[in-house]
C-alpha cells in the first residue's frame, strides 16, 4: 500500500513540477496531441468495423440460436473493444515519446539531471516502445479470456485491465529516464510493481476523458524522471572509504 501511494504522489510531483514550468508544459503537450489524433482515429475505425469483425471471426456461432449468438457476439464485442483500449492507452504513451522523442529527453534532462548520460535515440524509443506493447497484448490476451468466465471474469477483466495498463505505462515512461542513468531492462521497478500501479492507473483512468491524457502527459514525463532517478539514486552502491 506504501508503493502505491507513493506512486500516485510521484504523479503529482509531476504535474506539480511542469506547473511551476508552463512553457515545458505547453510544448510537452503537442507530441502527445499528434499521438492522440492518430490513435483516436485508428481506434474509431476499428470500432467502426468491430462488429463485421466479431461476425467474420466466429463463424462457428453462425448455427446457434439467435439469443446465445447474439449474447456471445456481444460478450466478444465489448472484450474486444475493451481489450483495445488497453493496447491503445499503451500505444497512445510510447508513440507520444517516439513523436516528442527530442523534446521529452530534454524535459528529463531538465527535471533530474543524470550525470554524463548518452543521448537517447529514436529507434531505441520505437523499439522500448514496442518490446511493451507486445507485453501488453500477451496480458491483453489473458485478461480477454478472463472476460469469458461468466460474472467473476466480467468484473475482474475491468479492473485488472486497468492495474495492468498502468503498470506498463509506468515501463514506457520511466525507461527513457532508466535508460539516461544506465538502468539495464530487467533493473528497472523490479519488485515496485504497486509503485508503477499507483503512477500509471490514475492516467489510464484520464485516459477516458478526452484531452485529458494530452494535458497530463507533460507532467507524466516529469513525474517519471522523477520517480526513476530516485530509484536509481536509491538502488546505486554507494562508494566506501578506506
Amino acid at each position: 500500500m506504501t508503493d502505491l501511494v507513493a506512486g500516485i504522489a510521484g504523479l503529482w510531483r509531476g504535474q506539480r513540477w511542469v506547473a511551476r514550468h508552463p512553457r515545458w508544459w505547453v510544448f510537452g503537450m503537442v507530441p502527445a496531441l499528434v499521438a492522440l489524433v492518430l490513435i483516436g482515429a485508428a481506434l474509431a475505425a476499428l470500432f467502426w468495423w468491430l462488429g463485421d469483425l466479431v461476425d467474420w471471426a466466429t463463424p462457428f456461432a453462425a448455427h446457434w440460436s439467435p439469443g446465445w449468438q447474439r449474447s456471445f457476439r456481444d460478450l466478444v464485442t465489448v472484450l474486444t473493444a475493451a481489450g483495445a483500449l488497453l493496447l491503445g492507452v499503451v500505444a497512445f504513451t510510447g508513440l507520444t515519446l517516439a513523436i516528442g522523442q527530442p523534446f521529452y529527453e530534454r524535459l528529463v534532462r531538465e527535471v533530474a539531471p543524470p550525470p554524463g548520460a548518452p543521448e537517447v535515440g529514436i529507434l531505441d524509443s520505437l523499439v522500448g516502445g514496442f518490446r511493451v506493447a507486445l507485453r501488453a497484448a500477451g496480458c491483453g490476451v489473458g485478461l480477454f479470456l478472463l472476460g469469458c468466465v461468466p460474472v467473476v471474469g466480467q468484473v475482474l477483466a475491468p479492473v485488472l485491465g486497468v492495474l495492468v495498463s498502468g503498470y506498463f505505462l509506468t515501463v514506457e515512461l520511466t525507461g527513457m529516464a532508466f535508460e539516461l542513468h544506465g538502468v539495464p531492462a530487467t533493473e528497472r521497478l523490479r519488485g515496485r510493481r504497486a509503485l508503477a500501479v499507483g503512477f500509471g492507473a490514475p492516467l489510464v483512468l484520464a485516459f477516458l476523458v478526452p484531452l485529458a491524457t494530452v494535458v497530463l502527459m507533460p507532467g507524466a514525463v516529469a513525474g517519471a524522471a522523477l520517480l526513476a532517478t530516485g530509484l536509481s539514486t536509491a538502488e546505486r552502491p554507494h562508494p566506501t572509504r578506506g
